[in-house]
Parts: structure tokens; C-alpha cells; sequence
């Protein structure tokens, strides 16, 4: 008999409202990057209606104008429009900015301290991380992520191209996919709700989305006469972004992963320099799934990390293919183990993360995007990994 199931993945636009708290948070960690590649950066936001608030713990030499940061990550979104309460230029930036805790600056430091058991560069927090990789897209991620993603970059490349001018920054969309033995054969839904100015109408918007955006996005054979197409479902969409609800960095932990089908530690991304292992060791874990995976060692792959604040090699490591491999799932762990360095240091070192990179990250998923400069996406480590499996 076989297996059938729907599975639906969310992703947001960056004029949503926490996507524009993690665009500022990802805006400053940039800045101190280009500054200082030593700056430690905790950096969170808040939006709601025409009030930016930016806190968090930051230890830089770098020289920041936090208010014009964030004026500028706003307007690079997009809320410039005259009729929305949330413009770049008519916000009030509050800033409530601490230097990182002593307590946590020397568990992360690579020097001795009493208490601390090694004198290298230890964990900046405990949790665990997963990383993700399958077979069901080029770029080795879940297909229903991946083509919400699609279709929101895609609604806000023409809404920034200036040519449908009634196209504003806030904006959501949903995929669903019915799988047939573990495998993604169409689309049962697509949702669509973009924010929009208030004198278009219901038709027009519905139209556009369906004819300009989702079928010229999602894959044609995935499509049937019984997809079911949802845009702007309310029926209207005038009052978005942090005007109509509260934005807050880190709450799309989701959406900025796998959108459900890999499991999430529950640290958020945005606004984290790497020694922080919520971040660093999430895409680590991506790059070596994706490795498995490309490696052919696996149709599918989840690695989990976990890590004890202050302390340099991870307590755990655990690989599952879910009945996927090729090999067992202990050979590929033991594998993963001896072709890659887990410790925060070595993991910044292969990543090559201090960089103001960060910014390319912030929207539409942290994984399977095509950028040199994104290194957790690269499959160089393929042949290591086959020549290590026993």
C-alpha cells in the first residue's frame, strides 16, 4: 500500500513585520562585522506601528548610528509609501544596547578562566542545532519550503521593479504538497496574502498573484485542476507590516529553516555573531547534511548538535537518514565525525564567518540559496565523506 500525505510550509516576505526586526538585527551585526571581526553581537528588535526598539548585548570597536542602521534596512524593504504609519523616515529608534556579560565573554574566549574546563574558544551558549538536507529540489531542501520561498521573492521582485504599483511590503505564502512514498508528486494549495494599497480590488489582486506569480514560479507539473489557489482569503490586506501587528527578530525560526519537515532547536538566527552556536552550529549541521546527501550517501539527512556554554566540543552528535541510507546511520555519524570539526572556533574557521555576510541570509530561508559567500551550501566535501564510510 502506498504512503500519502500532505505537507505545507509558510514562508514570510521581508515587509512582515518580525522579518523587518530580523533585517535591522541582521543590519547591525553586518556593520560590526565590517568594522571589527571580533565584535560579539546579540542584537534583537521590536516594530509596532511607527516605534523601532534595538537592544540586546554588543562588545565592538566598531562606531554605530543604530537609528540610521535601522532607517535604512527599512527602506531598503520597501515602506516608503506615504500611506503607511511605518516609513523609514517618520519611525522613532529607540536603543537599549548593553556590552555582552563578563560571565559569558570569558566561557566564549579562547583563554583559561576558574571554572572553565578548557582554555579554548567554548560554546556561547548550550541548546542544540539541526541541520537538513533531502533529494526533492537542485538546492537539497524540502520542496514545500522551497517553492513558498520562490513564490515570495518572486512577489517582491516585481513589487521593488516598481511596475505594479499597488504592491506593498507585507506579505505571507503557503505551499502544500501531497507525497506519495516519501515523494513529492503535486501541489494541493497554494495561499497567497500580500499586503496591497487600499484602492485595488479583490479581482485584480487575485489575477495578478495566480497568473503572474504561482504559475510562473511553481514547477507546471506540480499543478492541476484541482489546486486549490487562496490569495488574500480576508478578502483585503490594507493594514500590514508593524502597523497592523507587532514584529519581533527570531520568531520565524521556522521559516528561516526548513519549514518543518527538519526539526529546529529553537534558537533563532538573526542578529547573532557565530560564536553564538545557535546560529554557527545550525548552518554547520546544514552543510553537512547537505554533504551526506550529495555524497549519495542518503536521500534524506538530519544531524544534531548540542553544545554546554563555555565548553568546546559538542556533548552529543546524531545523524538519522530516516531508512535512507546506504550505509548505517552509525557509519555515516562516525563519518561525519572524522571530515568535520564540530568545536565553535573550527566551525567559524571552516565557514568562514566572520564576515559581513549576514544580510543575504535574513529573508526567504537561510538554506538552499545559490551565493558563494553563504559557504554552508557548498557539497566540496563529498569525496572525504565516501572515503571515510567504513
Amino acid at each position: 500500500m502506498s504512503k500519502r500525505f500532505i505537507f505545507s510550509s509558510e514562508s514570510v516576505a521581508e515587509g512582515h513585520p518580525d522579518k523587518v526586526c530580523d533585517t535591522i538585527s541582521d543590519a547591525v551585526l553586518d556593520a560590526c562585522l565590517a568594522q571589527d571581526r571580533s565584535s560579539r553581537v546579540a542584537c534583537e528588535c521590536y516594530a509596532k506601528s511607527n516605534l523601532v526598539i534595538v537592544g540586546g548585548e554588543i562588545t565592538s570597536r566598531a562606531k554605530l548610528d543604530f537609528a540610521a542602521i535601522a532607517r535604512q534596512a527599512i527602506r531598503d524593504i520597501g515602506y516608503v509609501n506615504d500611506d503607511d504609519v511605518f516609513h523609514a523616515d517618520k519611525v522613532f529608534v529607540n536603543v537599549c544596547v548593553t556590552k555582552q556579560s563578563p560571565d559569558i565573554a570569558q566561557g566564549v574566549d579562547a583563554r583559561a578562566a576558574k571554572g572553565k574546563k578548557k582554555a579554548e574558544q567554548g560554546a556561547g551558549d548550550q541548546g542544540l542545532m539541526f541541520g537538513y538536507a533531502c533529494d526533492e529540489t537542485p538546492e537539497l531542501m524540502p520542496a514545500p519550503i522551497m517553492f513558498a520561498h520562490q513564490l515570495g521573492r518572486e512577489l517582491t521582485r516585481i513589487r521593488k521593479t516598481g511596475r505594479i504599483g499597488w504592491l506593498r511590503p507585507d506579505a505571507k505564502s503557503q505551499v502544500s504538497i501531497e507525497y506519495v512514498d516519501d515523494r513529492p508528486v503535486r501541489v494541493t494549495s497554494v495561499v497567497i496574502s500580500t499586503q496591497h494599497a487600499a484602492d485595488v480590488d479583490h479581482a485584480r489582486i487575485e489575477k495578478f498573484c495566480i497568473e503572474q506569480v504561482i504559475r510562473k514560479v511553481l514547477p507546471r507539473r506540480m499543478l492541476d485542476r484541482d489546486t486549490l489557489y487562496l490569495v488574500n482569503p480576508t478578502g483585503r490586506f490594507v493594514v500590514g507590516g508593524p502597523q497592523g501587528d507587532s514584529g519581533l527578530t527570531g520568531r520565524k525560526i521556522i521559516v528561516d529553516s526548513y519549514g518543518g519537515m527538519g526539526r529546529h532547536g529553537g534558537g533563532s538566527f538573526s542578529g547573532k555573531d557565530p560564536s553564538k552556536v545557535d546560529r554557527s552550529a545550525a548552518y554547520m549541521g546544514r552543510y553537512v547534511a547537505k554533504n551526506v546527501v550529495a555524497a549519495g550517501l542518503a536521500r534524506r539527512c538530519e544531524v544534531q548538535f548540542a553544545y554546554a556554554i563555555g565548553y568546546p566540543d559538542p556533548v552529543s552528535v546524531c545523524v538519522d537518514t530516516f531508512g535512507t541510507g546506504v550505509v548505517s546511520d552509525e557509519s555515516v555519524t562516525e563519518a561525519v565525525r572524522r571530515v568535520f570539526s564540530f568545536k565553535p572556533a573550527d566551525i567559524i574557521r571552516q565557514l568562514n564567518l566572520l564576515r559581513p555576510i549576514y544580510g543575504k541570509t535574513t529573508n526567504y530561508g537561510h538554506f538552499g540559496k545559490d551565493d558563494p559567500d553563504l559557504t554552508w551550501e557548498r557539497t566540496d566535501k563529498i569525496a572525504a565523506l565516501k572515503k571515510a564510510v567504513k
